[in-house]
Formats: C-alpha cells, sequence, structure tokens
C-alpha cells in the first residue's frame, strides 16, 4: 500500500533566508488564504528564528503578528510550528533558563503547534530544557539536529542525539540540513536508523537548496520512510533557500507516494502575492546571490543564507588586504579569487576547531576566524593571531561541547593565553532572570500582556523592545527604506545602498607602515568615539596609545552600543571616521602600527 508525503510551507524561513525582514503581518494574513487554497500542505512554518527581532525592527508588536497570522491556519486544519534555537531561544546569545519556559507558554497561547528546537552544536544539554519547556506547555517537541558533513558526523553520532532527546521526551525529528550538504545516501540511512529504532516518531527533513543536493535528498529521505519534507514557493524557492512544492509534489508522486492534490490558480495567487510584497519592501533586502546555487558551498559547508553578509565582509577586507599583499611584494586578489580563498581556509579552519556545525551563530564564528587568518597571513602574521571573544567562548565550551577534537596548536593557544574549559552544563552560566524583568517592566509602568507575553519579548530581546516602545525603531526602518528607495530612484527598483569610503588613502599609509593592522568596523552603525577627537580628518588621534582587547570606542547599532576592539597593541597613526559618522562593517577606522 504506498504511504502518504506530507508537506510544510516553510514561509517565514524563506524570508529569513533571503533578506533582513518578513512580511508585515497584515501582509501575512492576505496571503494565508491563499496558502490554505493550494491544498497541498499539512503544516506551515509561521514565526521563531529572528521572527520576533524583524517585528521589533519593523517597529511593530511581535505578539500581535504571530496570533493573527497563526489564526487562519488553526482555523484551517492546519498545523503551525517555530523554530528556536535550544540555548539561544530566539536570539543569537544565550538565555535564562525561565525565559526560556516562558518561550513555549506564549508561543503555545498564541497559536503555535510545533516547536522545532535545535543546538548548533547538537549538544543535547541544550536540547533538553526544549524538549520539557514544550511539552509542558502543551507543543509538541521536535528536535532538530543540525546536519553536516565531516568525519565525526555520523549516522551513529546523530541516532545516538535522538536516543538522549527521545529520552527527555521529544516527539518527532527533524535532519535540519541549513547548508543542503548532507549527501543523500547519508540523509536516508540516518532516518531509516531513526525509524528503526523509534516507528511511532515523526521525521521532518528540512534542506537549502544552495550546492543543489535537496532534491535528492527529499527523495532518499521519502524512501526511507520520512514523514514531512519542507518547501518553498516562488519567487523566493530554488537559489539558496528551498526546492519548490510543485516539483517536489511531481517528483514523490511519480515515486509512487500519496501526495495531496495543489490548486495552481491558489498557488500563482501565492505567488503573485509574494511577489508583491518584494515589490513593496522587501527587496531592497534581498542580496540578488540568494537566488543562484553555487557548487562552491559544497566543499566549505557555509550555509546559503550567510552568502550576503560574507561578500560584504571580504569587500570590507578585500583594500586592507590588497594593500598588506603589495607590502610584501604579493599580487593583489580580486574579489572571486578571494572568496575561494576564504572557502579553503574555512576547510583549514573548521576541523582544528572541532568541527560545530555550520550553523547560526557557529558558521559566523568559524567564517569570522578564517577571514582574520588570511588577513593576518597576508600582513606577515601567523595564524590564530586574531581570534574573537565570542569564538573562544564555543572553543572552552562556555556554549556547549564541541562535536569533535580541537586540534593541539588550539589547546596550546588557549593555555598560553590562560584560558579554562568547561564541562558543565551551559544553562548554569545562565541563571534566571525573570523577576528583575518583572521589575523593569513596573519601572517602566507596561504592562505584562496576555499570557505574559510582554515580559516575554522584554526578556528574550530587551534592546529591540526599548526601541520598539520607544518608536525609535519605526523611525530607522522608515529612513532606512526611504534612502533605499531614493538610491534607487524608483519604488520598484531593487539596488543595493552606494557605501562612501572615507577619503584617505589606506595603501599609501600601508606602504610607509607595512607593521600596521587595520581596526575595522565589527558591525554597521553610528561611530561613537571614545577617543577625544576634535577633527579625525587631520588625524589628530595619531599617536594614541591603544591596548589590544580593550574598547577604543563604539558603534551605535539598532542592537544598542558594539564595543571596537583592537586585535593588537600600539599607536594609531591615522583615523578614517569621526564621530557621528555612518560606517559599513568591515570598514577600516584605523589604522595601528605596533612599535
Amino acid at each position: 500500500m504506498a504511504r502518504e508525503i506530507k508537506f510544510s510551507l516553510v514561509y517565514r524561513d524563506m524570508w529569513q533566508s533571503s533578506g533582513k525582514y518578513v512580511p508585515r503581518v497584515d501582509q501575512l494574513v492576505e496571503v494565508a488564504p491563499a496558502i490554505i487554497d493550494m491544498g497541498c500542505f499539512d503544516r506551515v512554518e509561521t514565526n521563531g528564528g529572528a521572527f520576533e527581532q524583524v517585528n521589533l525592527l519593523f517597529g511593530e508588536n511581535p505578539n500581535i503578528a504571530v496570533r493573527r497570522w497563526t489564526a487562519p491556519f488553526h482555523k484551517a486544519g492546519i498545523e503551525t510550528h517555530m523554530l528556536e534555537r535550544g540555548l539561544n531561544g530566539l536570539r543569537m546569545n544565550p538565555v535564562p533558563a525561565d525565559v526560556r519556559e516562558l518561550m513555549f507558554k506564549v508561543k503555545k497561547a498564541q497559536g503555535t503547534d510545533i516547536a522545532r528546537s535545535f543546538c548548533g552544536l547538537n549538544d543535547h544539554r541544550n536540547l533538553k530544557g526544549s524538549v520539557e519547556g514544550a511539552r509542558k506547555a502543551g507543543m509538541v517537541s521536535q528536535v532538530a539536529l543540525s546536519i553536516t558533513n565531516s568525519p565525526v558526523h555520523t549516522v551513529d553520532y546523530y541516532l545516538g542525539i535522538v536516543e538522549k532527546v527521545v529520552e527527555y521526551g521529544a516527539q518527532e525529528i527533524c535532519l535540519k540540513d541549513m547548508a543542503g550538504i548532507g549527501r543523500p545516501t547519508f540523509l536516508g540511512q540516518l532516518v531509516a536508523g531513526i525509524k528503526k529504532k523509534h516507528p511511532h516518531i515523526k521525521v521532518q527533513y528540512h534542506g537549502h537548496t544552495g550546492p543543489g543536493f535537496a532534491a535528492a535528498s527529499m527523495l532518499e529521505v521519502a524512501r526511507a520512510g520520512a514523514d514531512y519534507l519542507d518547501v518553498a514557493v516562488e519567487p523566493l524557492s530554488w537559489g539558496k533557500v528551498h526546492p519548490d512544492v510543485i516539483t517536489i509534489r511531481e517528483m514523490m508522486k511519480a515515486d509512487g507516494f500519496l501526495v495531496k492534490d495543489l490548486n495552481m490558480d491558489a498557488y500563482m495567487e501565492v505567488r503573485r502575492l509574494t511577489q508583491k510584497f518584494i515589490d513593496d519592501f522587501l527587496g531592497y533586502w534581498i542580496n540578488p546571490s540568494n537566488s543562484k546555487m553555487s557548487s562552491l558551498l559544497v566543499g566549505c559547508g557555509l550555509p546559503g543564507g550567510m552568502m550576503g553578509s560574507m561578500m560584504a565582509d571580504l569587500k570590507g577586507f578585500k583594500d586592507a588586504i590588497n594593500a598588506a599583499q603589495r607590502a610584501h611584494g604579493l599580487p593583489e586578489m580580486s574579489l572571486d579569487t578571494l572568496m575561494v580563498k576564504l572557502f579553503e581556509e574555512v576547510e583549514y579552519v573548521w576541523p582544528r576547531l572541532g568541527y560545530p556545525p555550520l550553523v547560526t551563530p557557529f558558521s559566523q564564528y568559524v567564517k569570522n576566524t578564517a577571514l582574520m587568518n588570511i588577513f593576518n597571513m597576508a600582513s606577515g602574521k601567523p595564524r590564530w593571531s586574531t581570534i574573537d571573544k565570542d569564538t573562544w567562548g564555543m572553543i572552552l565550551g562556555d556554549m556547549g561541547a564541541l562535536p569533535g577534537p580541537l586540534a593541539p596548536e588550539i589547546v596550546e593557544l588557549a593555555a598560553e593565553k590562560g584560558l579554562e574549559f568547561s564541562t558543565k552544563n551551559p544553562q548554569d552560566n545562565y541563571p534566571d532572570e525573570l523577576p528583575s524583568f518583572r521589575a523593569k517592566m513596573k519601572e517602566e509602568g507596561w504592562d505584562e500582556g496576555e499570557d505574559e507575553e510582554e515580559l516575554f519579548e522584554f526578556a528574550m530581546h530587551e534592546r529591540q523592545y526599548r526601541d520598539f516602545r520607544s518608536g525609535v525603531a519605526k523611525e530607522r526602518f522608515l529612513k532606512e527604506l526611504e534612502e533605499f528607495r531614493e538610491k534607487a530612484g524608483a519604488p520598484r527598483v531593487v539596488t543595493r545602498p552606494v557605501v562612501e569610503v572615507p577619503s584617505f588613502d589606506i595603501a599609501s599609509y600601508m606602504e610607509k607602515h607595512p607593521s600596521a593592522v587595520a581596526l575595522q568596523a565589527p558591525v554597521k552603525g553610528q561611530m561613537l568615539w571614545e577617543i577625544d577627537v576634535d577633527d579625525v580628518s587631520k588625524a589628530p588621534s595619531a599617536g594614541k596609545l591603544v591596548e589590544a582587547g580593550k574598547p577604543v570606542g563604539y558603534i551605535q547599532t539598532w542592537y544598542g552600543p558594539e564595543a571596537v576592539v583592537p586585535a593588537v597593541s600600539g599607536r594609531i597613526i591615522i583615523a578614517s571616521a569621526k564621530q557621528g559618522a555612518e560606517v559599513e562593517k568591515g570598514l577600516i577606522i584605523a589604522l595601528i602600527v605596533c612599535d
């Protein structure tokens, strides 16, 4: 008897894989009836990931968005699911246990049925609280395995994690193939192993299409017993996002699976509305490269969703790296050459850092370390000269156990710096904080909201929530949108913004001072110098002594002030950004000489 395969529309991830924002709640409510009318979906991913933050950055209330967006699917009998990051909840850094527990209570009350929980390190300890929190709130607990391809990520490795989370109470397993590099045969073997040991457990596959394996992987996991497949719709299917439901449905049908009928009129309406949202404003934040697949992603294993930010980083580093190349009598590198070099360096760095799955935030840590290695080696310095504090936190075990062993050189480097490794439960590092947030809300005169949802939002995203409540977030969003539209020349023409580089010639300074080290903006935002300068264009800060690891200034971002921290000690010989200036991430803002 033929077995049915079911589909889940990952409408939230379609947008967040492609750009900075998702549609506004009024747009989501507008497209919901057409998604339902397609008739082929048993599930829809509605929220989670950065969805809450995106709404706050709009200057809109995410709690209203989740309630209004999930409601029509419930009425139609379609399950909704969310994505959460285990120890990190709905943000990029660890979350106290009491805030994590409140998250599930709030999301269930708002209409979310299934909690998809993943740990970027696949540490089952970080998933225990997620499973227990989801079950306590009355949600279905689905644990997502962060899939990657390495010698340590074997079928037995993943099955060991499954045993632990099932013991904790997980009801479903998802294969989260975030970079799309899981080999089809391997994925099929993993699903078969799960189903053999736990036939009652539902298995869902989520794979991005960047490297090109996704369609074959879907066929393999379906044949092995998977129950659900995550798919997308045009114009945000394929590329580095997800396979389109039309193709996957036809492939499954041809292979003998039972599939629900697909209403093509409704599909075209979803397609039309999605394009309408892109034309309205979302297209200004979608990197054109995200519509393209690339086999170059197979080797490095980086998620396709990182490509936009990665290319911006490379552009920011390109001039500094080439200046160092020239100073050492080496040829300059084009952006394409630098990109391939970065991919190769990621392949070198990744195993030596213990094979952390390349998913948020650990993919960023590996990429950043590789990029700094390239820059330092071009400047005549050894690898590993610059490792940021977050990457050290990963290395030392503060966020969980690494899947593989660290290279001896990394262990030796930690010993030289007097750093200690941790083996305790990562959650123990982050004590409960809800009482303090209740007190802060009382001081502000803010209500905790229905089902404590406003308290939760404040505790999970304090800085963004404050900007939302003050109106600053809405002002910033509208200002940025207006700037995009002005530069585009017309509302429906999508262009990338032009970055104005400060007027100083880095090459000439690098030639005069070949040992100079660039101090770069870690994020995009407004420069707030701590160094007392009146006219940076005349380099009055020249000679100012700075100490490695200590902030010399700050950049004001949407999330609050971010420190500018030099990697080396020395004196500033030239500064290119003045107080109040708008700077791009990766832009060189000063040069330091170590002498």
